[in-house]
């Protein structure tokens, strides 16, 4: 049996999207009940030469956006990266989530040999489809969320690895 390009990007990206939606109600809950300024967590990095726990929401969002954009030969829409707050973090994920929804495999089915182009700060990288979603796009994503995670435990929210999976 084999798996489409939609297959593999869209239901993985909803579904991790998510799960992160709920990891950020269940960590402003947190903070209520604990008293704790959100902006606490919100500006909170693993070290310092890392970004803090917006910004690893901010780079998931745009990577899983991007990578659906680009495999349907499209350009991502551009978000402002101005959250502060968990209610705007929220917002953010899921504006992503509904974004995601609006693919239908015939945009993203057969991508696997699209050359799709990124420019970075230290270059250019230039990967076919299917190369890009599998080792770059999606590896990216999960980065961002887990590094997210780790802040989020680090600190002392009570979110588990079933927060992270999700239900099944």
């Amino acid at each position: 049996m084999t798996i489409s390009m939609y297959q593999a990007c869209i239901p993985p990206l909803t579904r991790v999207l998510t799960n992160l939606t709920g990891i950020l109600e269940k960590t402003a809950a947190h903070c209520e009940t604990k008293k704790i300024d959100p902006a606490v967590l919100i500006g909170s990095r693993l070290y310092p030469d890392m970004f803090p726990f917006a910004r690893q929401v901010q780079i998931a969002t745009d990577n899983a956006k991007g990578s659906a954009a680009r495999l349907a030969g499209m350009d991502p829409p551009r978000y402002e990266d101005t959250e502060t707050t968990f209610p705007e973090l929220i917002a953010r994920v899921r504006k992503t989530v509904d974004f995601l929804a609006t693919f239908t495999p015939a945009q993203i089915d057969g991508s696997e040999e699209r050359i799709i182009t990124l420019t970075m700060r230290h270059g250019t990288l230039t990967f076919p489809g299917q190369a890009y979603l599998l080792t770059y796009a999606l590896p990216n994503v999960y980065f961002h969320i887990t590094t997210a995670y780790a802040i989020l435990r680090h600190n002392g929210v009570e979110v588990g690895k079933q927060d992270f999976l999700g239900k099944f």
